[in-house]
């Protein structure tokens, strides 16, 4: 029977769809017995682990290694059957268990060859191993150790937070006194500290800057002890595939640096599991685990090529990271540079389609000569909105012409979507863009911005707000809110009308939020509406409602007898006033509630 058949599928079970997993901060209590040793087959007692050599700086010498050989005379090597020892397994006999015998006379000939077989007869590979490890080592001396303490928000219970947890992954030292990290390293910190390598001290550092759609953070150490005898990296070209890169950090299962090697596989536009956007990203075939985040990845010459984000998890996958390159990490220090904060990544905001039919291309008036993709939907929130119109085709943007697929040429031999063009730009610059409009070309000069989301990615730091009156707890959504009430797969989980309006709903005002009741403390007032959970507000007496502030004042400031809440569904929720706002304190202090309402809703 064939030993490499695949196993098969349990009945009824489908297989599981592969996951882009953020290489997550390790946990700072991570140890060795977390991890469940595999276990043996069938029938062979499992070899024991080799002894592990002394954990040191420099790499053992070729020549150690070359010198540490199997002796000629003992066996023939890995070939024929090796002799069975009292343990019961195979193992390469020793000259302690095997008694010595004369040797045969095809043996004697080899004894003799190997006995004329001087040292220095091993091939020269020792500077050509050794040159390569001198480059990269005065490197990885600006690779640090990032540990964090988080306090997450409670979307459960608004009012407060979590408990704390420690994590720690990686970083590097850059030019300015400055380090950089992975954001979902250091988000919702509560304090943030650095140790160099070598060192036994941990410094703590300030949080200047994080990029949530990059996932990139910005640090500094005030302490002047923490900069000495540290040599900020240089940033390297984009390379090119079949480029070898060497990832270096901290991950788990010890707490040395650890190095992985590998070569980019792809570079293609990727999704961001942190940031919830797309931008270029390179694919690896090196091992990046919890830890590695922020760690750099360096190419044949020392330079960072990249930073260590996530790695695909599947069971059909293996080894495959992902890595930030140089051009997103340029963008980051720049425009943090230039604003003295992170401004983001500007979109055109809108949706298009492709225009590969041809039949299409011919009903929309394009040309034999003319390519393009179609606008199907324009943000209204979009400042530059009035130029463009859906059914326009987009011939280039800044001179590049567009494909009908959507790409543009990237380098030689590659086609890159042309997003890329847009994600290179600055909030607040312009873009040339050339439409066609009624088989008429258009030019137009479009101020690029950051357009807001109805259910924004991110809430950037801030403890979630909430209002609460006769035990209804009023909340916006965001994804971390639906992450929350749903767990990871909410995508899967959350009701249909929250998840139409995440992937499809446009803001129509640069202030309008989803705002839903999120639970109801139950109490004698609310009666009847317990099971009210997650349920959008439409209206209150008659007016939309727009944001979660203006329902809140709308109710703090209502007069009349009765409180009227329309939710989807076509669900009614009506309370009396008076009985309703008297009942709230009670209901504070039952749950030990400090406020009625978050302090961003006080202001």
């Amino acid at each position: 029977m064939d030993s490499h058949e695949a196993p098969k599928r349990k009945r009824g079970r489908k297989p599981k769809p592969p996951a882009i997993a953020v290489a997550a901060p390790a946990p700072d209590n991570a140890n060795h017995d977390s991890a469940p040793s595999p276990k043996p087959k069938r029938g062979r007692k499992p070899k024991p682990p080799p002894a592990a050599s002394p954990d040191n700086d420099h790499p053992s010498s070729p020549l150690a290694a070359a010198v540490d050989t199997p002796d000629p005379g003992s066996s023939s090597g890995p070939r024929g059957r090796g002799r069975k020892s009292r343990r019961g397994r195979h193992e390469l006999p020793s000259d302690a268990d095997v008694p010595p015998r004369a040797p045969s006379p095809t043996r004697r000939g080899a004894q003799k060859a190997a006995a004329n077989v001087k040292v220095d007869s091993v091939p020269a590979v020792e500077p050509l191993r050794w040159e390569q490890v001198a480059r990269v080592m005065p490197s990885m001396d600006a690779v640090v150790k990032v540990f964090c303490v988080h306090t997450e928000p409670n979307f459960s219970m608004p009012w407060q937070r979590k408990r704390q947890y420690s994590s720690s992954s990686s970083g590097f030292v850059i030019a300015g006194r400055r380090v950089l990290t992975n954001a979902h390293s250091v988000e919702h910190y509560t304090q943030v500290k650095l140790k160099k390598r070598g060192s036994d001290t941990k410094y703590l550092a300030t949080v200047l800057a994080i990029g949530n759609e990059c996932d990139i953070a910005l640090l500094t150490v005030d302490d002047d002890e923490f900069w000495k005898g540290v040599s900020p990296l240089e940033f390297g070209s984009l390379p090119t595939l079949q480029d070898a890169v060497t990832v270096v950090g901290y991950p788990i299962g010890g707490d040395t640096i650890s190095v992985t090697s590998g070569v980019v596989s792809r570079i293609e536009i990727l999704s961001y599991v942190h940031g919830s956007t797309e931008l270029l990203g390179l694919q690896i075939d090196a091992a990046i685990n919890s830890g590695n985040s922020g760690g750099p990845a360096f190419n044949d010459q020392g330079k960072c090529v990249g930073i260590a984000f996530q790695s695909l998890k599947h069971e059909d996958a293996e080894n495959i990271g992902y890595v930030i390159p140089t051009p997103v990490i340029k963008h980051f220090i720049q425009d943090y540079e230039k604003s003295g904060e992170y401004t983001g990544f500007p979109i055109l905001g809108i949706e298009w389609q492709k225009m590969e039919n041809p039949d299409l291309r011919k009903a929309m008036g394009m040309k034999s000569d003319q390519k393009g993709v179609r606008i199907r939907r324009i943000e209204p929130t979009a400042s530059e909105s009035g130029c463009m119109q859906p059914s326009d085709i987009i011939l280039s943007f800044d001179g590049i012409d567009i494909a009908n697929d959507g790409t543009v040429p990237f380098r030689h031999g590659e086609r890159i979507g042309f997003s890329y063009l847009v994600s290179q730009k600055y909030t607040g610059e312009k873009a040339h863009v050339k439409l066609l409009r009624n088989s008429k070309v258009h030019e137009f000069n479009i101020k690029l911005a950051i357009h807001k989301k109805l259910i924004p990615a991110h809430i950037k730091g801030r403890p979630p707000s909430y209002y609460i009156v006769a035990g209804f707890v009023f909340m916006v959504v965001s994804v971390p809110y639906l992450r929350s009430e749903y767990g990871k797969d909410y995508e899967f989980d959350a009701p249909v009308k929250l998840l139409d309006k995440h992937l499809h709903a446009m803001a129509q005002s640069p202030d309008e939020q989803l705002v839903v009741v999120s639970q109801v403390l139950v109490a004698d007032i609310n009666i009847g509406y317990e099971e009210l959970v997650n349920t959008q507000v439409r209206a209150f007496n008659g007016k939309p409602v727009n944001n979660l502030k203006q329902l809140a004042t709308m109710v703090e400031d209502c007069n009349e007898e009765f409180l009227k809440f329309d939710m989807d569904y076509d669900q009614v929720v009506v309370l009396q006033t008076k009985t309703a706002k008297a009942a709230t304190q009670d209901i504070l202090a039952t749950h030990c509630i400090p406020s009625s309402m978050s302090d961003d809703l006080k202001a």
